[in-house]
């Protein structure tokens, strides 16, 4: 999934039901990371990654249209097209904002420098991008890269498949004015390195992540964001797919557009 400046163009936008009551909040750390669940082995990402995020924490779509059946294509859209940006000023549009926002800030797309830099500007309010992006930049560095498997662009290796998929479950206003906006967004999500050779396989995970909203130039942006472990719920007895099978769901299930 592309994240360009127009984040969300031709995708299908979920709408949430109505909520009576999201799950309380877990303990995911302070400053945001993923937890560690068991394997040695299925952790090495989840635990780059809780580094990473509180490290940087501190202190539309742009797909291309052409051969859309093999590739990573966003799913087309029904009805209305969906929202990625310009989200409507009360809390419903704050929830669809930090629903969205929630998801490219755990994507792969974050970790290509090529890319990252367009994500900052596209979320966060002016004066936090520059410090901002210089976090990430050094956050997300080529040997944080190679740890998880990429090259120095943020590129998977050859004959792998890097998983960061986040799946926002449900979310939560738990201050809202006119100007500002605190929202928790319950997660779920793949992540991991699909590959024969890999060392860290793909697994889920559960988290919370709490954004900061400000509403400004006519759009909700991010002033901060963090990050909790949980809610998760007992793990069903699954089969394990194979990282061939998890690198062609990756390939060919396009990604959501998320609205309340």
């Amino acid at each position: 999934m592309s994240l360009g400046d127009d984040y969300g163009d031709g995708q299908t936008r979920t709408r949430m039901p109505e909520r009576s009551g999201v799950p309380p909040r877990g303990g995911r750390g302070t400053g945001g990371g993923r937890p560690s669940r068991g394997l040695v082995t299925g952790v090495g990402v989840i635990v780059l990654l809780i580094a990473a995020i509180a490290f940087a924490n501190r202190d539309g779509d742009d797909t291309p249209a052409a051969d859309k059946s093999s590739a990573a294509a966003p799913t087309a859209p029904t009805g209305e097209r969906p929202v990625a940006s310009g989200f409507a000023h009360d809390e419903q549009g704050a929830q669809s904002a930090a629903a969205n926002y929630a998801v490219t800030l755990v994507s792969p797309e974050i970790l290509r420098p090529a890319e990252r830099g367009k994500i900052v500007q596209r979320l966060f309010v002016a004066e936090k991008q520059e410090t901002l992006a210089a976090k990430f930049d050094k956050a997300y560095n080529a040997e944080f890269l190679r740890q998880v498997g990429l090259d120095e662009n943020g590129n998977n290796a050859a004959g792998q498949t890097y998983v960061s998929r986040t799946v926002p479950v449900g979310t939560k206003v738990t201050e809202y004015q006119e100007a500002t906006a605190i929202v928790e967004v319950w997660c779920t999500g793949v992540f991991g390195t699909a590959g024969d050779s890999s060392v860290n396989p793909v697994t889920n995970d559960w988290f919370t992540m709490t954004l900061g909203l400000r509403w400004v130039d006519g759009d909700w942006k991010v002033e901060s964001f963090d990050q909790k472990d949980g809610p998760a719920p007992v793990n069903s007895d699954n089969k394990v797919a194979t990282a061939e099978d998890i690198s062609k769901a990756v390939e060919e299930f396009g990604g959501f557009t998320y609205a309340r």
